[in-house]
């Protein structure tokens, strides 16, 4: 049983923890639902899939003698536990856990997602994208893909229908920005954007973190720029809302001004330095912890969904690739959908920190995911990819 000062210590959280009615008494426990948890997407694999809903069982504590009910449905008690299981049928729907019993009534209601349709499926971003671009504004190629770069996208795409979104800059170091990209290549990007968009990532690689601390006001007007420099060169079909912003971090009062950029996922490493959580975007510690275990986890303030990338290509040994995924498909909570990443810089041998088999670690993931009958998708359209 939940003791009472650890109860309250959940309810100031409030966001990450659903909205409490504490129970009249001061010896009063509250109940608490504990699964699913407030903001969580629920596909098939978390319940009974139905003709009109999913069937999914909801759980948690309560004070011995409570009668609990769940959105009306009367629970099975077991001891302090409680379980009862709620048919959904939107895709937003509010739990609520009501108890009531000698010390009064409390009640707890959590939010969750239904992923309606969800299936198996895929998305392959790539940041810190310009060294591409720079070597086509310099070169005057006649076609985007004589870039070796851009080649190596295609060829991935026509063998296994993958899709990527190149997350880019502004400026590079060496002086070259975005409107010296010509647009004589508008056509292709065009012909190519049911495959291939571009994304805003930041202004520049240096500084590191460079939204972390910076006003929601920079990061549109960074955001904005890019944006405009995109669909100038590439055409709006090209256009893809950022889902990864450099470093993962920004202010929290920067998430809804993002939202109203069309920003609907973000992603995340969501893993701990250092003891602290980093690449979050200053998510609390209790839904961290969360992401840590699961595919995503919306924010409803925002309207954001978080999302976890399972899998840095350039920081993963092609062994160790298959191993990694195949460890991810055998949990309901991380199985349905594959977060897969890496960055542009490692496949150039003029890098410092050049991978020479960068390559054959991001085509063993693909053809995992490829195999093991994942699709692709951008996160942007539908839900985390999934229109239905």
């Amino acid at each position: 049983m939940i003791p009472r000062r650890d109860f309250l210590k959940v309810a100031a959280a409030g966001i990450a923890s659903g909205t409490f009615s504490e129970a009249r008494g001061s010896m009063a426990v509250p109940v608490v639902i504990e699964a699913p948890y407030h903001g969580a997407l629920l596909n098939h694999r978390h319940g009974k899939q139905v003709d009109d809903g999913l069937q999914v069982r909801i759980s948690g504590q309560a004070a011995l003698n409570d009668n609990v009910t769940v959105n009306g449905v009367t629970a099975r008690r077991q001891g302090a536990r409680f379980s009862a299981d709620i048919l959904l049928r939107d895709k937003e729907t509010d739990l609520t856990a009501s108890a009531f019993g000698v010390a009064g009534r409390s009640e707890h209601t959590i939010r969750v997602l239904w992923d309606r349709g969800s299936r198996p499926r895929y998305r392959f971003s790539i940041d810190d994208n310009s060294f591409f671009l720079r070597d086509i504004t310099k070169k005057h190629y006649k076609s985007l893909f004589d870039c070796f770069y851009l080649d190596m996208l295609r060829q991935l795409h026509t063998k296994y229908g993958t899709r990527f979104v190149l997350n880019i800059y502004y400026q590079t170091e060496d002086g070259f920005t975005l409107p010296q990209f010509p647009d004589r290549y508008r056509g292709e990007w065009e012909a190519a954007s049911d495959w291939l968009k571009l994304a805003f990532h930041a202004w520049a690689n240096k500084p590191d973190r460079p939204y972390q601390y910076a006003s929601a006001g920079k990061l549109i007007s960074d955001l904005d720029k890019v944006a405009e420099q995109i669909k100038r060169f590439a055409g709006p079909q090209t256009y893809s809302p950022p889902t990864v912003i450099h470093w993962g971090m920004v202010q929290p009062a920067a998430l809804k001004p993002l939202a109203q950029r069309g920003v609907r996922v973000l992603s995340g490493y969501f893993k701990k330095r250092g003891g602290l959580w980093d690449v979050n975007y200053f998510l609390d510690d209790a839904r961290c912890n969360y992401l840590a275990r699961h595919d995503a986890l919306k924010d409803f303030d925002s309207g954001i969904v978080f999302s976890t990338i399972y899998i840095v290509c350039n920081n993963t040994p092609v062994e160790q690739v298959v191993p990694t995924l195949t460890r991810l498909a055998k949990t309901p909570d991380t199985a349905e959908i594959m977060d897969l990443f890496t960055h542009e810089q490692y496949f150039w041998p003029f890098y410092s920190n050049y991978i020479p088999d960068h390559l054959q670690r991001c085509e063993a993931a693909i053809r995992w995911v490829t195999e093991n009958g994942y699709e692709p998708v951008f996160y942007h359209e539908g839900l985390l990819g999934n229109c239905v």
